[in-house]
């Protein structure tokens, strides 16, 4: 078996960190292991893409081991029935035209004003 490199390392740490802290919390540790199987596909090479998402993962742990936090909702929108993991599109639909979400004032998706 190979060694892990220095990011695998953090980031395998920074798995086990958020299972330690979530538990107790309500959604937490179910939210840890979906996110990480939801990225687990990423390639090797976007680094770029891994350190985002460590860093991520770094805000969450602090503010889950902050004494206001009860409980772990979704980060992220959670994925339509219709996706495929690993970023897939929908079936028929062609590259990058996906079902489009406008952005809330933080910059994440956010639901359309007929559904709220």
């Amino acid at each position: 078996m190979s060694r892990h490199s220095r990011l695998q390392r953090q980031v395998l740490s920074l798995y086990r960190e958020l299972l330690r802290a979530g538990r107790g919390k309500p959604g937490a540790e179910a939210r840890v292991r979906a996110e990480f199987r939801q990225h687990a596909c990423l390639p090797r090479s976007d680094v770029l893409r891994i350190e985002y998402l460590y860093r991520r993962g770094r805000r969450q742990l602090q503010l889950l081991r902050s004494g206001h936090a009860t409980a772990m909702g979704a980060f992220v929108r959670t994925r339509d029935p219709t996706e495929e993991s690993c970023g897939a599109e929908a079936p028929g639909t062609p590259p990058g035209e996906g079902p489009k979400r406008p952005l809330d004032s933080m910059g994440a998706p956010g639901t359309p004003s007929s559904e709220r």
